[in-house]
């Protein structure tokens, strides 16, 4: 595989995905073709960014020297720090670039929103107070890629924001926190060696496992409580829950956790994807 490919870890990208999908199914016949293909681009390609920038930053600080998940770049050499750094800010770029396309098509205060994004990817890990080695990373993870993310194209798109859209981004937060959830998880004990306190290792293995599990489960619960019928069709993937709950809470660990990340991230688009074919019917 590429090695530029690898780097931008695609099993996380549903993140990015579902919450545009979600949004764009809610503002039903109000939507537009132009500004959620932008809104699509902003989110990948910043979540491409915050991959690259973390491979950069974890890289330069010696925190992925013996990582147990996929491959990064700078640790394993198969790139040098200034290439994945150049590869962080192309892609925040291309964000940039949308971002501002999809401000002159609605709001000039998208602009700040999309500035603090940015500034936020890259300080998860970079910089010389990282906040995901405080163990704030899911709470960026659900303000950018629920809230914002959800909320914001639904605002590009019909140029207000209701309490429906509010709820409605909750699940996609909470299942783009799963994701992280599970890669910290599954990092933990590496991370607490090199003094990483994600919220994996302020938790505990144990409650770190419940933890994914709730998150989970309030996904399922607040996209019912939209009290949309229609949102029942997100029970089919109940499966796959379940699935991957009875494996992290069974004590999977290590590298045995590589493929729960990239089926956490499945769930989210299936969820995802269910959730807004319910929208758009209702």
């Amino acid at each position: 595989m590429n090695k530029w490919i690898l780097g931008a870890r695609h099993r996380t990208l549903p993140a990015a995905i579902a919450p545009v999908v979600v949004a764009t199914a809610l503002a039903g016949s109000d939507w537009n073709w132009i500004r959620a293909a932008l809104a699509l681009m902003v989110g990948v390609w910043l979540q491409i960014g915050v991959n690259y920038a973390n491979d950069y930053s974890d890289g330069v600080k010696g925190s992925d020297a013996n990582r147990i998940g996929p491959t990064r770049l700078v640790a394993s050499g198969l790139a040098t720090a200034a290439q994945v750094k150049r590869a962080a800010f192309l892609s925040f770029g291309i964000a940039a670039i949308a971002g501002i396309w999809l401000s002159l098509l609605s709001s000039p205060w998208l602009l700040v929103v999309g500035a603090a994004a940015i500034a936020a990817a890259w300080g998860y890990t970079g910089g010389k107070n990282p906040y995901g080695y405080s163990g704030l990373g899911e709470v960026s993870v659900f303000i950018f890629f629920g809230l914002t993310a959800t909320v914001g194209t639904y605002y590009t798109q019909t140029g207000g924001v209701t309490a429906l859209s509010i709820l409605c981004a909750v699940p996609m937060g909470l299942l783009s926190c799963a994701i992280l959830a599970v890669n910290n998880l599954r990092d933990r004990a590496q991370d607490e060696l090199v003094g990483k306190r994600t919220l994996a290792v302020r938790l505990g293995d144990s409650n770190a496992r419940k933890g994914f599990v709730v998150l989970l489960a309030i996904a399922h619960v607040s996209a019912l409580a939209t009290l949309i019928p229609e949102s029942l069709l997100t029970l089919a993937v109940l499966p796959l829950t379940l699935s991957l709950s009875r494996s992290v809470i069974s004590g999977t660990s290590g590298e045995a956790l590589i493929p729960l990340l990239g089926k956490t991230g499945k769930l989210q688009m299936f969820f995802g994807a269910l959730f807004a074919l319910a929208l758009a019917i209702q």
